[in-house]
């Protein structure tokens, strides 16, 4: 067998996340309806994690298995994104060792939510249209005690399986870009619902509700119920992920 990952991209706006639903559209179902058509086979794939419902991707990767080598790569790309839905992009397909894992042998996901404080016609698929003011400084000193935290339990969606709920987060802030909000957060894994549960904590930190001290009892309180609201899901993208064996030059980046 040969194993391949597939470097790709989507709106998650018309899809139910990217796992595949008994009732429900996602990407997988997408991406293995087509890979199983193109290569004449049946394709299952893994994903490099699971984005909720309107989560969007500018670069995830998804692993699958061949029984026979791809020959040409660029017209097997042409042949899957032209059956494909619009919304939906495959850029590369990276030969990998036989026990390669998409989800697994991830280093670094990173994602940014975008914040619009102004009023806009345009894309409003792609961000959380909030006007409020906050203290971006306030925010920025609450994201440094994520830097050397390690249970991110009080953000985790209820219900998770995951075994641990330890992450290792290397890079987290605010930024205003003109009018608007970006927040960036990298980290080995994150668990489910972290990010937007995250987003809502540091707003309530930013509109002055929760102090900077009171943020650090709510990591440390191991509860969910302690911190935030969710944020909506379309202001939120997955921009990066990282392997230890798939170069620079096969990185892409879309946002």
């Amino acid at each position: 067998m040969h194993r391949y990952f597939a470097s790709l991209a989507y709106d998650g706006t018309a899809y139910y996340g990217w796992q595949i639903q008994p009732n429900d559209v996602s990407i997988q179902q997408f991406i293995n309806e087509v890979l199983t058509m193109v290569f004449r086979e049946k394709i299952e794939t893994t994903g490099c994690g699971r984005t909720d419902k309107g989560v969007h991707a500018s670069q995830f990767y998804a692993h699958f298995d061949l029984s026979t080598e791809i020959e040409h790569v660029e017209k097997a790309l042409f042949q899957i994104n032209s059956l494909l839905p619009r919304d939906i992009r495959v850029y590369d397909l990276i030969s990998v060792a036989s026990d390669a894992h998409a989800r697994f042998d991830g280093i670094l996901r990173s994602y940014s939510y975008y914040i619009k404080r102004k009023p806009s016609p345009f894309n409003n698929n792609y961000f959380w249209f909030n006007r409020q003011d906050v203290n971006i400084d306030a925010m920025n000193e609450a994201c440094d005690l994520c830097l050397s935290h390690l249970d991110f339990s009080c953000f985790a969606k209820r219900g998770g399986n995951q075994v641990t709920k330890n992450c290792t987060v290397s890079e987290c802030r605010w930024m205003e870009e003109g009018d608007d909000l970006r927040f960036t957060v990298s980290a080995n894994r994150f668990l489910r619902g972290m990010v937007r549960a995250m987003v809502g904590t540091f707003y309530e930190v930013g509109l002055e509700k929760i102090s900077v001290s009171e943020f650090k009892s709510i990591l440390e309180s191991k509860d969910r119920t302690e911190a935030g609201k969710t944020v909506p899901a379309h202001g939120l993208f997955l921009e990066e992920v990282r392997y230890p064996y798939i170069t620079a030059e096969r990185q892409y980046f879309f946002s």
